[in-house]
């Protein structure tokens, strides 16, 4: 049905630029982050046709230089989220009623808009307020925010054109509506892309969405809301407040009109989120789609048959690229013996060779974690670490936020397989190792399966295929995203859709058409061509 009408672009997966030395876009960005970084700017409260200045502001500064201020953000009160809630639901009488292909116009074009003109901007603003460096800001608030803008047209197609069969005196057919009331959509510091993804994915399918940015990422959040707003998104359908979480939350999740919840972030929130709808059941017109991806305790596990370079590679760049801030981020690793002292041995070339600092510095491959908080809770693990008779800090260790959050990428080797920080998610460039019996192979991927509350991402690396196929049976449940022979992050639109369950979220997968059909609420539709006058039926003579 109707899939003539469905010729919308093909989605493509967004080259990655290089910002190799001499490069053009290396020059781009470089320029346009010394202008942002010199200049301030002012990110109001986007509610309906009005960006609104509260003069509650709070700073905005970049963690690798936390003494200095980009910009500072307004904050909203319980009325000003209450009336993003009545301006939401007042632009969805007609946004539900917009043709998709109008809708579907409307983030192609910020597609557009994010690999050109804006390219280096949303680049810039990444690097400066989440320290990203270009490598990291360009797979994600470029490449992977186009990514998912492009796909989940592609994917809404396909959830349009799927309808049920009919015959020749009966036309079936499915709608796919928009939610009844408004969606919300709370986004984490450590992806622009998902910044981005959240509420629009949302708002592709025809919902109106209230939208609350990390405050550690409200800078590159407006950016993003400068390109919706230039690709002609109309007023009330994503409207982005700031503000205290805990009253931004209750005010939102208190409405009748509540029809779902976007949420990326720690599992406890999402825990108290869950419990709150839980308690407000009776107060809602609906029962709220509840959508979720939380933490992660990933892992690595070797086989003694596996590359030790190739080990040691996804190690370094699965535990320490953005500093580790990964949720799909490799923080615990079993390697078996015979393999280790190769793996040690690359490993500690690989961190020699790091740089650290600015991401302004394009040659630098750690900057700084995201914020104080932060910093201090990494520096305690690794305290302790270094304390514990079971645990040894073996590269690394050290860390200074006197001017920056910075701290070194940091390997633990420990005898316990159960060590705290084999156990709880860190949230940054700390990775703790495990070794193990080369014949105990067995029970190790039992004991990688046991380990964690989380089930996110994982890797094994192995030159036997048996052992591939035994991990990935006996792992089937540790991981959404499970890699062989690659690090456990880096999951592309369109391509490996993204989640995982357990303490890890309600794996709806981002990234795929799974996501959005979330955010739709299907109505069946039987008409009948020639109706029936009698009741009797030939059973009955």
């Amino acid at each position: 049905m109707l899939k003539g009408f469905f010729n919308v672009p093909k989605a493509v997966n967004e080259p990655v630029k290089s910002y190799a030395p001499g490069s053009p876009e290396r020059a781009k960005v470089a320029e346009t982050y010394k202008t942002m970084w010199n200049s301030q700017v002012e990110v109001p409260l986007y509610i309906g046709k009005e960006e609104i200045k509260t003069g509650n502001t709070k700073k905005m500064s970049a963690p690798h230089d936390h003494q200095h201020i980009v910009g500072v953000y307004h904050q909203a009160d319980r009325a000003l989220v209450e009336k993003a809630i009545t301006e939401a639901l007042e632009a969805r009488k007609k946004w539900a009623a917009m043709a998709w292909e109008n809708r579907a116009g409307i983030f192609l074009k910020a597609a557009e808009l994010l690999a050109g003109p804006y390219r280096a901007k949303i680049n810039a603003a990444t690097m400066i307020a989440q320290s990203k460096t270009i490598h990291q800001a360009e797979i994600d608030s470029a490449c992977e925010l186009i990514d998912f803008l492009r796909y989940n047209v592609e994917f809404m197609t396909k959830i349009y054109a799927d309808q049920p069969a009919s015959t020749s005196d009966m036309w079936n057919r499915v709608e796919y509506r928009p939610l009844e009331g408004f969606v919300y959509a709370i986004t984490p510091f450590n992806f622009t892309a998902i910044a981005g993804n959240l509420p629009s994915s949302a708002a592709l399918m025809g919902n109106v969405v209230v939208w609350k940015p990390a405050a550690t990422q409200v800078y590159s959040a407006n950016v993003i809301m400068q390109v919706f707003k230039e690709a002609g998104l109309p007023d009330g359908v994503i409207n982005m407040v700031m503000g205290d979480s805990g009253m931004v939350s209750d005010v939102v999740l208190s409405s009748p009109h509540l029809a779902g919840v976007h949420f990326t972030g720690s599992t406890g929130v999402f825990n108290d989120i869950w419990k709150t709808i839980g308690n407000n059941i009776a107060t809602y017109k609906t029962y709220p789609r509840i959508v979720g991806e939380t933490g992660g305790k990933d892992f690595i596990i070797a086989h003694p048959s596996a590359n030790a370079a190739q080990v040691a590679t996804g190690i370094t760049r699965g535990a320490f690229e953005f500093q580790g801030q990964k949720c799909s981020a490799a923080s615990r690793v079993y390697i078996p013996q015979s393999l280790w002292p190769a793996v040690k041995s690359h490993l500690e070339a690989d961190l020699a060779s790091m740089k650290m600092g600015s991401p302004e510095d394009m040659s630098n491959f750690i900057t700084a974690v995201i914020s104080e908080a932060s910093f201090d809770k990494l520096a305690r693990y690794i305290d302790q670490a270094k304390n514990d008779s079971d645990a040894e800090v073996i590269m690394g260790g050290n860390y200074d936020k006197s001017k920056g959050y910075f701290i070194e990428p940091t390997v633990i080797l420990t005898t316990n397989p159960k060590y705290t920080t084999m156990e709880t998610e860190l949230f940054g460039p700390v990775v703790t190792i495990y070794i193990y019996e080369d014949a105990k192979w067995s029970e190790t991927l039992k004991l990688v399966d046991e380990t964690s509350e989380y089930a996110l991402t994982g890797a094994v690396f192995s030159q036997c295929r048996y052992a591939v196929e035994e991990a990935t049976v006996a792992l089937q449940n540790a991981a959404g995203n499970f890699y062989i022979n690659d690090k456990p992050t880096g999951a592309v639109v369109g391509m490996q859709p993204f989640g995982g369950a357990r303490g890890s979220g309600t794996n709806d997968k981002a990234g795929s058409s799974q996501n959005l059909l979330r955010w739709a609420s299907v109505r069946t539709i039987k008409e009948t061509f020639v109706t029936p006058e009698d009741y009797k039926y030939p059973f009955l003579g």
